[in-house]
């Protein structure tokens, strides 16, 4: 009788898996990059439409970043239930029905109904960021998370590089307010040109929900390849009590301040840029810079993974912080090119932010904790909701170049945390 070798057998067969899993969750990282940056290219056209001060126009982000906040512990029970392929298929059906909400909010020209739309797309976006950050989290050597996580990051950053460029071609390109002026027209007219400019904002979004589809139905498709959770590993609650673990607790404080900084920057750009003092750029234009932006931390990701296996993840951290405060207060002094270049070159030392936080916050954790933990962490994302009406509160009333305070506060909280993980590390190896 032949002898089975099990102990070879297993392992081959965990390694495709993870292989597997780890490369349809780079489609995920991509498309969902993709959706979130193109609120940086509507605030400006809704700004215009709507006659919105910056605080105002902020409210884009702040429906966006508090779904994240108010369905993020719900993600994570579920995913926990569910098992994280299925998690993934519910959060790609809910970020579906977001962008398809659209549609209506087009037609009806309203402001409130663009938020509603991204609200619930947000809540989509969460569910695969509890899932998909968990899935390559395990999905090989516990050593090199960060790396794994830092490349899957690189192509969400590679979907946020192409979306400027996309959304500001459909959407900037014939002007962020009609021609005549929304303050020459009648309350009839003002609706229907509202309605019509607001219908720019379709093509893209609907693109998405066709894209989605697609991903729902390849994963529908490998829905077995994890089993689903066992039910004692989907208990214990919310994940609050994981709050007491100094290490998630500071994590989640971490990804707030950084998504914040990161929103807070990305959401003015095209303001900030299209300054008389700063490039005097028209708002498509402008909008088509932020590609930079996100590509610098697209670029600094795939080279982030490689760094990040050498070297210790919260020096490297607390590094790049460091760097975006200083670039912060170059630009915010500065005028004209150097002013443009600097804030852009902020998407770079934001590079490996998030994955970094991210794994660091987990390492440690067992199978039932981690997506309760990753649950945590992504409700930590109302940063991004948060910090930019701050900075929209503060350029309202001092400028865009003291805006740039906000997200350099959040950059020296990022600092702080990879100094404390640095000195856990070491301690942990001692």
């Amino acid at each position: 009788m032949a002898i089975t070798p099990i102990s070879t057998q297993e392992p081959i067969s965990t390694r495709t898996a993870d292989r597997t899993l780890f490369l349809l969750s780079l489609g995920l990282f991509f498309i969902w990059g993709f959706a979130t940056v193109l609120i940086d290219i509507l605030i400006p056209k809704l700004r215009g439409l709507f006659e919105l001060s910056f605080a105002e126009a902020m409210l884009t982000q702040f429906a966006f970043f508090l779904g994240y906040f108010i369905f993020s512990l719900p993600a994570g029970w579920a995913v926990a239930k569910l098992g994280y392929i299925r998690g993934i298929i519910l959060g790609l059906a809910v970020m579906t029905a977001g962008c398809l909400l659209f549609v209506p909010a087009a037609r009806i020209g309203v402001y409130p109904g663009f938020l509603a739309a991204l609200f619930i797309m947000a809540a989509g976006i969460t569910v695969l960021q509890v899932s998909a950050n968990a899935v390559i989290s395990i999905s090989g050597d516990p050593a090199k998370a960060s790396a794994r996580l830092t490349l899957a990051q690189a192509f969400n950053s590679f979907g946020t590089f192409i979306g400027p460029m996309v959304g500001a071609a459909l959407i900037l390109d014939d002007g962020i307010v009609p021609e005549q002026g929304v303050d020459t027209l009648t309350p009839e007219a003002l609706a229907a040109v509202r309605s019509a400019e607001a219908a720019a904002v379709l093509p893209p979004y609907l693109g998405i929900a066709a894209i989605l589809l697609v991903l729902m139905a390849v994963f529908w498709a490998k829905r077995d390849m994890l089993p689903r959770s066992a039910p004692e590993a989907a208990g214990g609650g919310l994940g609050l009590d994981l709050l007491a673990n100094r290490r998630v607790a500071f994590g989640v404080m971490a990804i707030f301040a950084y998504v914040g900084a990161e929103v807070s920057i990305g959401s003015l750009l095209v303001n900030y840029l299209a300054q008389p003092s700063v490039l005097s750029a028209s708002e498509a234009s402008a909008g088509k810079l932020i590609s930079l932006y996100w590509g610098g931390a697209m670029i600094g990701r795939f080279a982030g993974s490689w760094i990040l296996a050498r070297l210790s993840p919260g020096r490297v951290l607390a590094g790049a912080a460091t760097i975006a405060i200083a670039l912060s207060a170059v630009s915010a002094v500065s005028a004209g090119m150097v002013a443009a270049a600097t804030v852009l070159a902020i998407g770079l030392a934001n590079s490996i932010m998030f994955p970094t936080i991210f794994s660091q916050a987990v390492i440690g954790l067992n199978e039932r904790e981690t997506p309760r933990a990753a649950a945590l962490l992504c409700m930590g994302i109302v940063g991004g909701a948060l910090l930019p009406l701050a900075a929209g509160a503060v350029a309202d009333s001092a400028g865009l170049s003291w805006s740039l305070i906000v997200p350099a506060l959040g950059y020296a909280w990022v600092a702080i945390f990879g100094l404390y993980v640095a000195r856990e590390t070491r301690g942990e190896t001692r």
